[in-house]
């Protein structure tokens, strides 16, 4: 597992992508990439990630209910909602602000709001992790990101923004793909995808220990677990599941 044999992989494997890089060059990839492929793949995706992970979910948003505020309600803000695959996991009269920096989420969006009719949803917001200006601080009371932070571009960054939105005593919620062990053949096999996964599917890092950015985090708690989902000849399979409190 020497560098030089990671690089000559990883150049085998961009001459088979080869043409993904040529549209790329020519500026043809990326806005095909936003506008078409990326949601159809992350529609395709969610129902085999959703069925794979079904137990995990129930049990990871099972107590959302405990953190409902004072108020009688629970507002619940989701970065990168995609697809709205959590909706049904949330619970009755939840109500829902949903973010995504793609725009071009909409039709899968909607079929998953009319199939939960059992939430509110209260608006939806173009915006990165990063950068939730539109939403005033401490005004939810649970942040959800699932399958998200892979793909922002600063991982702390969008942490600082979950603990400024969420108030005091509020949970952020997660379900991630992070790196395996670096001593394993999965880490060996993640570093050798890195860059042309990240082209194909709109910037996903393969290889961030996410768990150490949480670690660092300013939550008041941190309950967290690492699993592996089984997602066969895919360099995804180790996962980081939990739940943080301000």
């Amino acid at each position: 597992m020497t560098e030089g044999s990671v690089l000559v992989l990883r150049a085998c494997l961009a001459l088979l992508a080869m043409p993904i890089y040529l549209l790329s060059f020519l500026g043809i990839w990326e806005p095909f990439c936003k506008k078409v492929f990326f949601p159809f793949f992350l529609e395709k995706l969610g129902e085999v990630h959703g069925k794979k992970t079904k137990k995990q979910k129930q049990e990871l948003f099972r107590n959302l209910p405990d953190f409902t505020s004072s108020s009688g309600e629970l507002r619940l803000l989701e970065i990168g909602t995609g697809c709205g695959t959590n909706f049904q996991f949330f619970p009755p009269g939840c109500k829902v602000t949903c973010t995504d920096v793609n725009p071009h989420f909409q039709q899968s969006l909607s079929r998953s709001m009319s199939k939960n009719q059992h939430l509110q949803y209260e608006r939806f917001l173009v915006a990165s992790g990063e950068d939730l200006h539109q939403v005033p601080s401490g005004s939810v009371d649970a942040v959800v990101c699932t399958l998200v932070l892979c793909s922002v571009h600063n991982v702390s960054g969008t942490l600082k923004e979950v603990l400024r939105v969420l108030r005091p005593g509020g949970a952020f919620y997660f379900l991630e793909h992070v790196a395996a062990e670096r001593s394993s053949w999965k880490y060996f096999w993640q570093q050798i995808c890195y860059p042309t996964w990240k082209l194909v599917f709109d910037g996903c890092c393969l290889n961030r220990e996410i768990w150490k950015n949480l670690e660092e985090a300013n939550f008041s708690e941190l309950k967290l677990q690492h699993l592996s989902v089984a997602l066969p000849w895919t360099p995804i399979e180790p996962h980081i599941v939990g739940y943080a409190v301000k």
